[in-house]
Order: structure tokens, then sequence, then C-alpha cells
């Protein structure tokens, strides 16, 4: 078919900028598939960048080949097990190695101008708060530290100054298409779902289904977490949540609509009737070289869109009865407060089981709604710091720990 768009394999062996000093900057989860797609692009332009620090968790072997390939300054495994082997597998390259909790925050306070927030879970908040106390560039992959703790974090950005670059395509996607415009007319903004693996499925088939069908997602490749977070539109449900704090746009302003094709990754209705829309084809380099390269562009080798022979995109609208996972985001957001920080700990909780085969596919909406529904207490609560979001997130994993075996039981067909 005809390309719409050709790909112009010359514009790749040319400089990203005409800056004379490398951007310096650190990946914070090197190791996972943001991070590693993120040194790819960086591998491509080696003079344009400078790379100074580089985490992983337990994957140190991998850690360690990013860094010597690289040229980074540090290397830090937030694994404190880990070290040894990191050193080792380090050792006679003058790379630094570091490792454990304190290590993390300090790779993430290294001086950078731009810095990849990519390690999962609400693990990622410290040292991404810590890197926001930059008042540099970050980039956001992370989207537990807005939908854990949301307010904390703006407020922080805020605060320091700091450029928040967002990496997930929707997000990215919704940026572009609103630049330049007033948020007074700004009517809607609409995230586009794939629909997961599951999204013809009856319920009686995702009652049956395993990791091994979950993990099978039709467009985009992702980490496990992540991916059974798109099967279940959770994925979706959380990043409803940090689109409300990234844009500071009411709930009433966000939407959801399910796009099979995965090429328009937001719709932004203005005031006036009109629509813009962000394409692209189902590549995370895409999002992830917008914030790279910002305030510029930089060429990526990906694919390029070709209308002509997709010859159709179609859209439907999410079904609240199959993926409830959706329907108790939005209520979420709506409750506010504690609320985000307790949905988040409760799916991680359910998706580990649900990937261990402790759990049925159909049992991490359920978990976690009874755990909302046990936790008002946390969800009344006011997080004024990092502290208060980690301390109702653990009790909130122990409750829904607690409730895990009764779920366990009813959904596996036990």
């Amino acid at each position: 078919g005809r390309t719409l768009f050709p790909v112009n394999e010359d514009a790749g062996l040319k400089p990203r900028s005409s800056a004379k000093q490398p951007k310096r900057i650190s990946v914070l989860g090197a190791t996972g598939s943001i991070g590693e797609s993120t040194l790819d692009l960086v591998g491509r332009y080696p003079d344009d960048y400078d790379v100074i620090a580089l985490t992983g968790n337990k994957n140190v072997a991998r850690l360690a080949e990013l860094a010597v390939q690289h040229g980074a300054k540090l290397a830090v495994t937030a694994d404190a097990g880990s070290y040894k082997d990191l050193l080792l597998a380090l050792a006679g390259t003058g790379i630094e190695v570091a490792a454990g909790p304190k290590a993390l925050l300090d790779a993430a306070s290294r001086p950078a101008d731009w810095i990849m927030a990519a390690i999962v879970g609400v693990a990622g908040l410290r040292p991404t708060l810590r890197a926001v106390k930059q008042g540099t560039a970050v980039a956001l992959a992370n989207k537990e530290c807005l939908v854990s703790g949301g307010e904390i974090f703006m407020r922080e950005v805020a605060r320091h100054g700091a450029t928040l670059l967002p990496v997930d395509s929707e997000h990215s996607a919704a940026r572009q298409a609103m630049t330049g415009t007033e948020p007074d007319k700004i009517e809607t903004v609409c995230l586009t779902a794939s629909g997961g693996p599951f999204r013809t499925w009856s319920v009686d088939q995702m009652a049956a289904a395993g990791p091994e069908q979950a993990l099978k997602h039709p467009n985009w490749s992702m980490g496990a977490k992540v991916t059974i977070d798109s099967a279940s539109l959770m994925n979706k449900g959380l990043e409803l949540i940090e689109a409300h704090h990234l844009f500071a746009l009411p709930p009433e302003k966000l939407d959801v609509l399910v796009h099979p094709q995965s090429i328009v990754h937001c719709l932004v209705q203005m005031t006036d009737g009109a629509v813009l829309a962000q394409l692209s084809c189902p590549d995370m380099r895409t999002p992830i070289a917008y914030s790279l390269a910002w305030p510029e562009r930089m060429y990526v080798p990906n694919e390029r869109i070709d209308l002509a022979a997709l010859g159709a995109l179609t859209f439907e609208a999410p079904d609240p009865e199959r993926f409830p996972a959706l329907r108790l985001a939005k209520e979420v957001l709506e409750t506010g407060g504690g609320a985000g920080a307790v949905l988040n700990a409760a799916n991680e909780v359910a998706v580990a089981a649900f990937l261990e085969k402790r759990l049925g596919f159909l049992g991490i909406a359920g978990l976690v709604e009874t755990t909302l529904v046990d936790c008002a207490d946390l969800i009344a609560l006011s997080a004024d710091s990092a502290e208060d979001v980690y301390e109702i997130d653990e009790e909130a994993r122990r409750r829904a720990r607690d409730r895990l075996p009764r779920w366990a039981g009813a959904d596996a067909g036990e």
C-alpha cells in the first residue's frame, strides 16, 4: 500500500539538534520496557546525550550491560541484596555502583537536564519526587505517582518549577493536542483504549482466562503489570486519574473511548466543536522521543501510518459490565482523598495474585472493589506527604491481602 508518511532513513543519520552540550540524562527503571525503549533512542545519538545514572531492580546483569553500553556514571540496583552481583559485573569499568532505597534516591538527585521516571508501582513515588526537586525536566512514565499521590506530586512540581513531560501515549498525545489552547476552551479530553485481548470476550470466557491469555496484548509490547491492567481496562481508569492531575481537568471533562487499532491516542474537543487528535503507530518510542527531545523533535525509526492500508479506524464505547475496573476508577476520581492510593494498592495486590495464578481474572476488579469498601476510613484521610501516601498504601495492601483468599476461592473456581 501507499505510505502516507514515508520513512526518511537518512534522517536517522542526522544529529538530534544543534545543541553544543550533550543533554545530561538519567533513567530510573532502566531495565524495564520504558527504560529499554528510552535507551534505544539515546543509543542512536550518543553524542547528544550524557548518561548520568541508570537504576534497576534485580536484573543486575542487564543493568550492568546497559551502563557499560551507554557510558553511565552511576548504576544503582534498588535491591540491596544484589549489590555484590552488580559490583562484580561492573568491576574495572570505572562506573560507580550503589544499592538499596537510599542509593535510589541519591541517583534521582544526581544533577541532570532530563530524568526518565519509569519505576513501576508506588515504589517509584519517592525517587520521582526526588527527581522533581531538582526543578528539571521529568519524563513521567510512572502513573502511580499521580494515582496515589497526585495532589502532593503536582504541588511539588509547581514548588520546584519542574517541567513534567507525560510519557503515557495518551497523555503525551493530549499534551500535544492541547498545546497553545486556553484551558477554558477545552470541552473534553478523551483517552483511547485498545480494549486489550478480551475486548470481544464474554464474561464466562474472561472468568476462565489465565495470565497467558491476558498477557497477549494485540497492539502494545509492555511489562506484565501494565499489560494485565490493559486487559481489565484498569490501566485506562488509572490514566483518567492521571489526566485529572496532569491537566487540572475536572472528572466531567475526561472520557474513554475504545479504539482497537491504537492509532488515535487522544481526542481533544474544543468549545467550538473542533476535535484535535494525535495519531501514531503503537510504539512507545514515539511518546518517549517527544519528551526526550522536548522542546524539539527527533527522528524515530518506527513504523509510519499507512491510512490506505488501514482502510478504517473504528471506535466504540467501553462496556462497564464486562470491565468494571473502569467504573471503579471513575468513582475513585470523583471521591478523591486517599481513594487513589487505596485503588492502586489493591490493584497491585490483585494483579500480582492473578499473575501467580492465585486469583481469577474477574477477581481482580472484585478484590479491588471490596478493598475500596473496606477502606472508607483510609479514603477519608488527608495525605499531606509521601509518607502519608505510603501509610495508606501499606494498610490498603494488608486489607486487600486479607480479602484475597475469599476472592481466590470464588473466582478461581475452587
